[in-house]
């Protein structure tokens, strides 16, 4: 009697009923709405309380956390590729808490300045640049191939769910228990996942072959994405994007408080709205199979004609509604990118793919977050969500283009 081979597990939540993902994707959950609350805080911290309403020191303060990605690029994709990324996510997540509890302590003492945020956000900024790779390309070990596009979806999905709590929870305790004690709430939430990287089934986790330690391993990386022009294509759209576009502190205090005179409690629902999108983008891109070039196209036009609208909006209401579509937007671009990449890259080349895209999508900040926060300063915050419309429109243009002169192939990132 000829065996049956089982038949693959279908459904938006499929990778949920895998016990390390679960289990793991619980602790990110706890730990996320403790940062989404930290990052809403710190926006607010150095726009109302340690400067008058200068967006370009937030937007300095922004850079300074996302420079890191680029500035140790060489180091950051190998470390996920050679080395155990249970363990390095143990040490990154135990790190980032850590800095968590300075910036709180130093907060409800009454001592921190804004050199002290800076200082701060580039620590956080070096050990994000280590966390964020190995933890992307863990999802992989954590569910195997198969599954690989859902969970990166779901991942994502459990991620802005908690930017959807963190935001508005911050922005009512601020004014209740103060900036402070949100980072030092924040700091508390990471226990979560380092619990569950510690209860893993080690026994159960897909291992993939490490690439070898070796000098110039990055630059094999570099070599890898030089010869694929689908992955250019990606990059180059991430690039526009998160330069411009992925700028939303900014964005979004700038408009509140300058616009709308919005309080703190405003301001975190605001983020809020926004993140409301992304988790409705995320679950639509968990039920798809496979991501797909018109997916990422039609996101990153979305992104920019919903920037576009928020621009133009009146009110406070209108421009959360608006910010609800740059969401969903922004996560189907996002998630698309993400899942196309790592499916269409080797899995020994993975972790340095997946830095380079960190650092192409995060490592622009440095570079539009001051120019956006001096647009906001000196033209209007309405000129500012300007540039980033421009930006997801451009990227949308890039995107058509790559899929005009592509040809089919089985390995192309969104086929």
């Amino acid at each position: 009697m000829n065996a049956v081979a089982p038949v693959p597990a279908t459904g938006t939540f499929r990778s949920l009923r895998i016990h390390n993902f679960r289990l793991w994707a619980t602790g990110a959950l706890v730990s996320n709405i403790g940062t989404g609350m930290q990052r809403t805080a710190q926006d607010w911290l150095v726009l109302t309380q340690l400067t008058d309403h200068n967006a370009t020191a937030v937007g300095i303060v922004t850079g300074l956390q996302f420079a890191p990605q680029v500035l140790l690029l060489p180091w950051t994709g190998a470390a996920a590729d050679q080395l155990d990324r249970r363990k390095l996510l143990l040490a990154t997540q135990a790190m980032l808490a850590l800095l968590a509890l300075v910036l709180g302590l130093l907060t409800v003492t009454g001592v921190v300045q804004t050199w002290h945020v800076c200082l701060l956000a580039l620590l956080l900024g070096c050990t994000s640049a280590f966390d964020i790779p190995a933890r992307q390309t863990f999802v992989a070990e954590l569910v195997g191939e198969t599954d690989l596009a859902n969970a990166v979806a779901l991942n994502s999905a459990m991620f802005h769910g908690a930017q959807l709590v963190g935001p508005a929870a911050a922005g009512l305790l601020v004014g209740v228990i103060g900036t402070g004690a949100v980072f030092l709430i924040n700091a508390a939430s990471y226990v979560a996942p380092i619990i569950a990287l510690a209860r893993l089934r080690r026994g159960t986790l897909h291992h993939s072959e490490r690439a070898a330690r070796r000098r110039g391993s990055m630059r094999e990386g570099l070599r890898y994405v030089a010869g694929r022009p689908d992955l250019l294509a990606v990059l180059g759209m991430l690039f526009l994007i998160g330069t411009f576009g992925l700028n939303f502190p900014i964005f979004i205090s700038t408009m509140s408080v300058k616009m709308f005179h919005a309080d703190a409690s405003a301001f975190g629902l605001l983020a809020s709205s926004m993140a409301a999108g992304s988790v409705v983008g995320s679950l639509l891109a968990a039920r798809r199979e496979r991501p797909r070039m018109d997916f990422l196209v039609s996101g990153a036009a979305l992104f920019g004609v919903g920037l576009g609208l928020a621009a133009l909006t009146p009110n406070y209401v209108l421009f959360g509604i608006a910010l609800v579509l740059v969401g969903l937007a922004f996560q189907t671009f996002i998630t698309s990118a993400n899942g196309a990449i790592q499916l269409g890259t080797e899995p020994a080349m993975r972790g340095r793919v997946m830095a380079i895209l960190i650092a192409i999508t995060l490592g622009g900040t440095p570079i539009g977050a001051p120019l956006v926060g001096w647009v906001a300063d000196h033209l209007g915050p309405r000129w500012a969500l300007a540039v980033g419309a421009a930006a997801g429109l451009l990227a949308a243009l890039v995107g058509l283009r790559q899929m005009s002169s592509r040809r089919p192939e089985r390995s192309s990132a969104a086929s």
